[in-house]
């Protein structure tokens, strides 16, 4: 038995939990957090980073458009929105990265675990903008006169669709995010740096999984997760039909137009 692989795989499984310890995503139900103040970035408690979703033997990889960097799958993407065919802009929307904003929060009941990371869509980081931008709210990470917020969650079955959802409401009164110093310097000063805990894939790590998803093998099984981390998973099938000359001729251009990017 090799030794060395087997502390290697418990170090990596172990940091994976760890990782994970990071983040609160909402049971059904209704939960309470208060969003605290950033410590990397104390003029916005709210991260916006960018992925990309089952890509490539379905992997989440974080897209470096998070920090202005060039992203081939992006680049492909807008390679297929400026042909002028509809199809074709269809798949490049697909493709391109994805927002997902993260907050620091505190989660009521359950403070002794310190700072965690929510992560939640475009429809609740709207919503949260706009109760901030109200002045009769405010500021309401402020540690003393900020607010908490209550947050409801649906599953699929309960919200009538294939993602659940989930609503939010800032509650009126103003509330201290905890009345123990010793935990209020807690929540200041033991955050890990979101950008730290995801890694960053490169240019060619990203475009060799961009030829995969373009390019599966026969072999291969497609796995979707949701958004709740409910995986279906599907396997190719065989059609005994005829292909038809208008579906070959999508595919041979949307690989065409990546030869034409990557390979020339």
């Amino acid at each position: 038995m090799d030794l060395d692989a087997i502390k290697t795989k418990l170090e990596s499984l172990q940091n994976q939990t760890s990782t994970s310890n990071n983040f609160w995503k909402p049971e059904p139900g209704t939960q309470v957090v208060r969003i605290v103040p950033y410590k990397h970035n104390k003029d916005n408690p709210f991260v916006e980073l960018y992925f990309h979703y089952n890509l490539g033997q379905n992997k989440t990889y974080m897209s470096p458009v998070s920090f202005g960097r060039p992203d081939p799958v992006q680049e492909f993407a807008d390679k297929l929105k400026s042909t002028g065919d509809k199809d074709e802009w269809i798949q490049g929307k697909r493709l391109e990265p994805k927002m997902r904003t993260f907050a620091p929060v505190v989660v009521r009941g359950r403070e002794d675990e310190g700072v965690k990371f929510w992560g939640f869509g475009k429809t609740v980081y709207q919503e949260l903008l706009s109760v901030i931008a109200d002045p009769d709210y405010g500021d309401i990470t402020d540690p003393v006169n900020g607010r908490d917020i209550q947050i409801e969650r649906q599953t699929p079955a309960e919200a009538g669709n294939q993602y659940g959802k989930t609503t939010v409401r800032v509650k009126p009164n103003q509330t201290p995010i905890t009345e123990s110093k010793e935990m209020l310097e807690g929540v200041f000063e033991n955050q890990p740096n979101l950008t730290e805990l995801y890694t960053e894939p490169t240019y060619d790590e990203l475009k060799e999984a961009l030829a995969s998803y373009l390019n599966p093998t026969e072999e291969d099984t497609n796995t979707t997760t949701t958004t709740n981390g409910v995986a279906a998973t599907t396997t190719p099938t065989t059609n005994t039909g005829t292909t038809t000359t208008s579906t070959t001729k999508k595919t041979d251009d949307v690989e065409d137009a990546f030869d034409s990017l990557f390979n020339n």
